[in-house]
């Protein structure tokens, strides 16, 4: 696998505090890559640097082997790198497939509104939303929200897609959706970075995962791996859960 993003020493500073500590990673095309870390480790900063909503204080990004760094976000949206939001909010007094039409319109570049709403119709297909498609958006259920944001996402092409706790508020059969959809996403050649809390859902989705914590990446490499890091489990489940797990350990 060829490699799709680049981050080489990034950093963003807001005042006197570093949300982004000089942060290296790189991405291929094809995988499916979890994002942890506790709350205030930067997982949000990561995305909205990556995405063009806040410019690195420095260091620089290189997606499909270009500059994105400092690129304003409906660029980099057209340069192939899509996000979901973990709030999700659809336009509401627009059709679930008008809403989908939109993203094909002015991130996917599709010419036509025609076109696009015809587009629209093969995403929400995927995502299970046809009989919904002439639906306002604000009508549908919290599951529905989050599989149109998905449609939204697919709408506007990605290679690159960022999905922000996408399970967050589902119950086990919802979750159990979501993940058969990711990986027919990540099938298609689609690299998808996925920030979750929910540890059996990184587990079950992820083959390599990146951890977070004060800034800094504390941890990069296979799932199975960095599950089981004594220093990964101390910066994201706390210092007692890692004195338990040692006690308990065989």
């Amino acid at each position: 696998m060829s490699v799709l993003l680049t981050m080489n020493h990034v950093s963003r500073r807001f005042g006197g505090l570093l949300a982004l500590d000089d942060v290296s990673v790189s991405l291929k095309e094809g995988e499916v890559i979890g994002l942890i870390g506790p709350n205030g480790a930067g997982k949000t900063t990561f995305v909205n640097v990556v995405t063009g909503v806040l410019k690195p204080t420095s260091g620089t990004i290189d997606f499909a082997g270009r500059q994105i760094g400092g690129l304003r976000p409906d660029l980099v949206a057209r340069a192939g790198i899509a996000r979901t939001f973990q709030i999700v909010q659809p336009f509401p007094r627009m059709t679930v497939r008008e809403n989908v039409a939109a993203a094909a319109l002015f991130a996917g570049g599709v010419p036509t509104r025609e076109e696009a709403s015809r587009d629209a119709d093969l995403h929400l297909a995927f995502c299970g939303l046809t009989r919904e498609a002439d639906t306002l958006a604000s009508a549908l259920t919290l599951a529905g929200r989050k599989r149109l944001e998905l449609a939204k996402s697919l709408a506007s092409k990605p290679k690159l897609l960022l999905l922000d706790e996408v399970n967050a508020g589902l119950n086990a059969a919802e979750i159990d959706n979501a993940l058969r959809l990711i990986a027919e996403i990540a099938a298609k050649g689609i690299t998808v970075l996925l920030i979750e809390h929910l540890m059996k859902v990184v587990s079950r989705s992820c083959s390599r995962l990146l951890v977070l914590h004060q800034g800094r990446l504390v941890a990069d490499g296979p799932t199975a791996e960095v599950m089981q890091d004594e220093g990964v489990i101390e910066a994201y489940l706390g210092k007692r859960f890692a004195r338990l797990q040692k006690e308990i350990a065989p």
